[in-house]
C-alpha cells in the first residue's frame, strides 16, 4: 500500500502526536475515529494475525477521505505510540506538532 518512506513518516507523526496531540489506540478506537470523521491519519501494522482484524480500515478510510498507512510491525507501532505492548492500529485525532507530516501524507494519498 505505502512505501517505506511513508510508513517511517507515519511512525514519526505518531511519536509527535503522542506528546503534542491526541491518539486513539486499537482497532475499535481507530474504526470509531474514522466513522466519526475525527481521524486525521490512521496507521495499521502489516503483521496482524489474522489480517481480518484490520482489513476494513483502508476501505473505510478511503470512503471517508482519511489516509490509512501500513507500517511493517505492530511492535514499531506500539513503541511509536508510547505503549509497552504492540499496537495493531492507531488513529491520530489531533495532530499537534505532527500537523505538517500528516498533511504531507494526506496530500500523497489524494494524488494516488
Amino acid at each position: 500500500m505505502a512505501d517505506n518512506n511513508v510508513s517511517n513518516r507515519a511512525l514519526e507523526a505518531i511519536e509527535l502526536a503522542r506528546t503534542t496531540g491526541k491518539l486513539k489506540k486499537g482497532t475499535n478506537e481507530a474504526t470509531k475515529a474514522i466513522e466519526r470523521g475525527t481521524a486525521k491519519l490512521v496507521v495499521v501494522a502489516k503483521d496482524v494475525s489474522p489480517p481480518e482484524i484490520t482489513m476494513h480500515l483502508p476501505l473505510l478510510g478511503k470512503e471517508k477521505g482519511i489516509p490509512v498507512v501500513e507500517v511493517p510491525s505492530k511492535e514499531e507501532l506500539g513503541v511509536a505510540a508510547g505503549l509497552t505492548v504492540p499496537a495493531v492500529s492507531i488513529a491520530i485525532i489531533q495532530e499537534g506538532d505532527a500537523k505538517a507530516i500528516v498533511k504531507e501524507i494526506a496530500e500523497e494519498f489524494k494524488s494516488q
